[in-house]
């Protein structure tokens, strides 16, 4: 197949880029810039765009089967109003400008979202038939999600993703603890009482090649293991795993003085289940934590 892949030199896009190439498929990426250290096998078209401005680069869409749409700046800062803005114009406009850009109705638009969506839920587990959060990041993820929807009115076939915390090397949330975890000073953040929906890179990868054969499902399908853990449950099993410390919390009142606003979306968390995943036969081949990590780390 042509697949379109904007936000293909990030974190998950990068894999998902060298697993397509492997599988046969013909890939355009469409990103700022290249960075100079960025190969890929095969033969990759890379196209220069802002995507949160109409341009030249939504001639592409036009031209490829699936349309895979990971971009958008992250999260993983101290919010403020300039950042939340940027947080947020990069995902709704480059969506916004995407659906605008398709005219042919056989195509999939494989559009990311996260278990953001649902906002703080304690202990409740949560599957895609549940209701919307209404913090800023379940704000910024419906308003994404309504404007990949919209793509359905041309005939488009949408599935969106709901990302839980994506374990792999070389970036994401791994990168962040590790290093803190090596100099025996890692821990569970605030209570550690919060649940952290995961999900391995691998599991990511084989899900999204199984949801494109999957013409039956559509709309919302949540990205996480069926196994989610408490923070402090993620912590230990690091911190075992490393051989290293996994008992110093980072007090919450700091975590909120580092990060303002995005460290509450740290002390709290959702208990996300991968109903639709599960009950279209998909199987995980990192259901447990401890087996994730150990193949990580």
């Amino acid at each position: 197949m042509n697949i379109l892949l904007i936000g293909g030199t990030g974190f998950i896009g990068t894999r998902l880029t060298e697993r397509l190439i492997n599988e046969g498929h013909r890939l355009t990426l469409i990103g700022r810039s290249l960075a100079g250290d960025k190969t890929f096998p095969g033969e990759v078209r890379f196209i220069p765009g802002d995507t949160t401005r109409e341009g030249a680069w939504q001639d592409a869409v036009s031209k490829n089967d699936v349309i895979v749409n990971l971009a958008g700046a992250s999260i993983f800062t101290r919010w403020n109003d300039k950042t939340k803005k940027l947080i947020y114009d990069s995902r709704i406009l480059t969506t916004r400008n995407i659906v605008t850009a398709v005219k042919q109705d056989n195509v999939i638009l494989f559009n990311a979202s996260a278990v953001g969506y649902y906002g703080p839920r304690d202990d409740e587990e949560v599957t895609e038939e549940d209701a919307n959060g209404d913090d800023f990041l379940s704000m910024v993820c419906q308003d994404w999600e309504k404007e990949a929807l919209k793509a359905e009115e041309k005939g488009v076939r949408v599935i969106i993703p709901r990302f839980g915390i994506v374990l792999g090397k070389g970036g994401g949330a791994l990168a962040q603890m590790v290093p803190m975890f090596k100099k025996c000073l890692g821990g569970p953040l605030g209570s550690g009482k919060q649940w952290s929906p995961w999900i391995h890179m691998e599991d990511v990868i084989e899900a999204v090649l199984f949801l494109l054969e999957k013409p039956e499902v559509q709309g919302p399908v949540n990205f996480c293991a069926p196994n989610p853990v408490r923070n402090e449950e993620l912590a230990r099993a690091l911190g075992e795993t490393l051989t290293r410390p996994w008992f110093i919390p980072a007090p919450a009142f700091m975590v909120r003085l580092m990060l303002g606003e995005f460290g509450d979306i740290l002390l709290t968390g959702q208990r996300v289940i991968p109903k639709k995943l599960q009950e279209n036969g998909f199987q995980f081949k990192f259901p447990e934590i401890r087996e994730a990590l150990q193949d990580l780390v």
